[in-house]
């Protein structure tokens, strides 16, 4: 009998051994102690909390990034590192550690010694592309960016600036609105200390809101929108206030030539917390006087940001902000419009890994209008009340999580009438108050998969109440709009009856899940391709139409015959960085499609209309484009050059009102189509005494409908006209100037100062605003008149700092 022989792996003891280590190895590998550094990151001259700083242990892949409030968390296997941390404009923070136990280090943060010497920090920060986030879309400036922009009558204005990135467009010249990736205005959510916007401009449009003395941080997301904002479809500008220096008393204002502004901070409770105050105001009064008009016109703000520190795990915030305009037209007319709101937060961190923040927000937009000839006292206005409860948790070194909860309540007065006087013989009316609920829950995920490949994970879950006390009419099946074949036109329905919802009572309901997801891969040290789709529902709309947002305007929420829009976005893009940072390359391109867009039948009544649904048709929208970004981020020159490659578009079909539709059921281009848009801007730092800015603008004229014909009816002339917006205005181009002059007996006194030299449109191109058509009294002839707002428009400022 032949015995058998037992297998055995290996011949010695030595080889049994290898081979269960080897066996064992991972189990060791991922069973390794593992411990978390984690803190915030402050600015050491003012304690101010930095946002988006970057932490890393040197020579790994192990890093991540400063919340919003200035807080990190990084898990790593025990043993020895190099903590690096760096941000825009300081010098670098390293910091040899140990790393055997969990470890709470609060980081100060140092101004670049190369920076020191001027007031405002230079465009040499350091702005090379993060290519291993997968966060695309976005851009991030600070106040110190948009400082050194030249703008109209030397006003820093924020949303001027964000215009001159790819993929922004303006609303017109003179108009503070702005139309991202092909999107309306009405479909970007404004948010300063989350707290939202309804309208960002002062004076019909000519400068925004924010005051850049009381801000730290402007982030815009154009898309990859992150799944913790929701409620607009193309954007969002996300803006936050400074904190107030915490080490120290300073003072910061300008004055300009028919605006001042003027800041102090510093700390309080002893020195448990900081405070910063804010104003600005217009003294275009005082010149409109001299010059013996009757007109008058003027704007103000205050900004308040406080906050307090209850222990070094739990700290308080309170913001707010106060606008207001007025315009007075020779007696003619009264204007007045402003935003009030206010946040109270609280930031609580439960240990190393998990952070949270609870805020309660206030918003308000209100609007009046006094026309004395007419007796008339108008008013409207938009509230809400908003609650949320964020947060952070940074599981490992490959998983970090945010999640939470949002709700918000609206209150719309869309209009009141009253009498001026006893004598006008108005009669009061008011339109129907609306309410409505919004609330959301998301949860996002961002894993690092390998040290290549990153992905965002997000989804948010949105319900939508509108909420009576409203009686609202019933309409012939159901449609308030309705089609006349023998006309050819589309008219307002007769109501058959009306239905009486009470206070509380649901009108409608809308819930929808929008996911998000973002990728990147780092193809080498240099550069990296990402990819991202967002999904987002819109349920309140701009009642407009107008090419930019008035103060006359009027939001409405979705309900029984206004659906929400529904916006999908596609996006993949190319980033680089080379020559060592200095230059660095964002190439993206986008696909987005918008389902229930409103427009408006021809005719359409909007002012005073209590029955909205009977103005408007639903259609859809699209856009696509291609968008490129060159920065020089070193040396005395730095600046960008951005191109857009764009369309956007619009149909409105019958559907079940019958007849083709808006311009025939065809496509045509949306108001803020801009099929090429081109900007440059540069700053040049000549020596330590001065500094000079350029920027130069130009745009594909945008879209309008002109008259292709007449015939007289009744001995009047009637225009007819070509298909909607199948005409342009001129093109769109200026060239803008400026030079900074900082004295040199500057150094080493408290007080610091700067003039500010700007020339707008320095060729004075008289851009087109508008062109209408009208008939020559003399003549017969029709004729076309051309409407511009500014030509060269020269500007000086002193900036100081104390």
């Amino acid at each position: 009998m032949t015995r058998k022989k037992r297998f055995k792996p290996f011949k010695s003891g030595k080889g049994q051994a290898l081979f269960v280590m080897a066996m064992l190895y991972p189990v060791f590998f991922f069973a390794q102690t593992k411990y978390t550094i984690s803190g915030v990151v402050k600015d050491v001259a003012n304690g101010e909390t930095v946002l988006g700083a970057t932490v890393l242990l040197k020579g790994t892949s192990i890093g991540s990034t400063t919340n919003e409030y200035g807080f990190y968390s990084i898990t790593a296997p025990e043993g020895d590192y190099t903590l690096t941390i760096s941000y825009l404009g300081f010098s670098t923070f390293e910091r040899v550690i140990s790393l055997n136990a969990d470890q709470k280090i609060d980081i100060e943060l140092t101004e670049d010694a190369a920076e020191l010497d001027e007031v405002v920090i230079t465009a040499e920060q350091s702005k090379k592309v993060d290519l291993r986030t997968p966060q695309m879309s976005m851009t991030k400036l600070s106040a110190n960016d948009i400082k050194k922009i030249p703008v109209v009558l030397g006003e820093v204005d924020l949303i001027k600036s964000i215009q001159l990135l790819p993929g922004v467009a303006n609303a017109g010249e003179g108009a503070s609105g702005f139309n991202v990736r092909g999107g309306a205005e009405d479909q970007n959510l404004i948010l300063l200390d989350e707290a939202i916007i309804y309208n960002a401009s002062h004076l019909f449009g000519f400068f925004s809101v924010f005051n850049a003395d009381a801000i730290k941080d402007i982030k815009l997301y154009k898309g990859g929108i992150p799944a913790r904002f929701g409620g607009r479809a193309s954007s969002v500008l996300d803006i936050r206030q400074k904190d107030g220096n915490s080490k120290e008393y300073e003072l910061t204002g300008g004055i300009g030539l028919i605006s001042s502004r003027l800041a102090a901070e510093g700390p309080m409770l002893k020195d448990k917390g900081s405070f910063l105050i804010a104003g600005r105001a217009s003294y275009a009064n005082i010149f409109l006087a001299l010059a013996n008009e009757s007109s008058r016109a003027g704007f103000y703000d205050f900004n308040l940001k406080t906050n307090y520190e209850i222990d070094e795990k739990n700290k308080l915030y309170l913001s707010g902000y106060l606008g207001n305009d007025n315009f007075n037209l020779a007696g003619f007319f009264t204007n007045s419009y402003g935003n009030l709101s206010g946040n109270l937060r609280w930031n609580h961190i439960f240990n190393d890994k998990l952070f949270s923040n609870v805020s309660l927000i206030y918003s308000r937009y209100n609007y009046n209008l006094e026309i004395p000839i007419e007796g008339i006292d108008w008013t409207s206005d938009i509230s809400n009340y908003n609650m949320r409860y964020d947060f952070g948790y940074y599981a490992s070194d490959k998983l970090k999580f945010d999640f939470g909860v949002s709700g918000i309540y609206y209150n719309f007065n869309p209009g009141k009438l009253n009498p001026l006087n006893a004598n006008s013989g108005v009669n009061p009316e008011k339109l129907d108050d609306k309410f409505a609920v919004e609330a959301g829950v998301y949860a996002g995920l961002e894993h690092k998969i390998s040290d290549r490949l990153t992905a965002q994970y997000g989804l948010r879950f949105s319900y939508f109440n509108r909420l009576g006390k409203q009686t609202l009419n019933n309409y012939a099946n159901n449609l308030p709009v309705v089609y006349n074949e023998e006309l050819g036109i589309y008219e307002r329905a007769e109501p058959i009856s009306t239905t009486h919802y009470g206070k509380g009572k649901s009108i409608a309901t809308f819930n929808n899940l929008e996911p998000r997801f973002a990728l990147s891969y780092q193809l080498n040290e240099k550069s990296s391709v990402k990819a991202s789709y967002n999904r987002i529902a819109q349920y309140l709309h701009l009642i407009s139409n107008t090419t930019s947002a008035t103060p006359l305007d009027v939001w409405a929420p979705s309900g029984e015959f206004i659906e929400p829009q529904i916006a999908n976005q596609y996006a993949v893009g190319y980033f680089r960085n080379f020559r060592e940072n200095m230059f660095s390359i964002e190439a993206e391109a986008y696909y987005k499609t918008i389902d229930n867009r409103v427009d408006y039948i021809n005719g359409a009544e909007l002012i005073a209309q209590n029955t909205i649904e009977t103005e408007i048709l639903t259609g859809e929208a699209r856009a696509y484009g291609l968008e490129f970004l060159l920065r020089k981020n070193q040396g005395d020159f730095t600046g960008w050059v951005a191109y857009t490659l764009s369309k956007s578009q619009q149909r409105t079909p019958g559907g079940a009102a019958g007849g083709l539709g808006i311009n025939n059921g065809k496509w045509y281009n949306s108001n803020w189509d801009r099929t090429h848009d081109f900007s440059f801007t540069g700053t040049y730092r000549l020596s330590e005494k001065w500094r000079f800015g350029a920027n130069m603008v130009f745009q594909t004229g945008r879209p309008v409908t002109y008259p292709n014909g007449q015939f007289l009816y009744n001995g009047l002339s009637v225009a007819t006209y070509s298909e909607r917006n199948a005409d342009r205005l001129p093109a769109y181009h200026r060239l803008d100037l400026s030079a900074t002059l900082t004295p040199h007996n500057n150094k080493n006194r408290k007080w610091q100062g700067e003039w500010v030299f700007g020339i707008y449109n320095a060729y004075n191109r008289r851009n087109a605003a508008s062109i209408s058509f009208g008939q020559n009294q003399q003549t017969g002839v029709t004729e076309a008149t051309r409407t511009s707002i500014f030509g060269i428009v020269p500007s000086v400022t002193y900036n100081f700092n104390f």
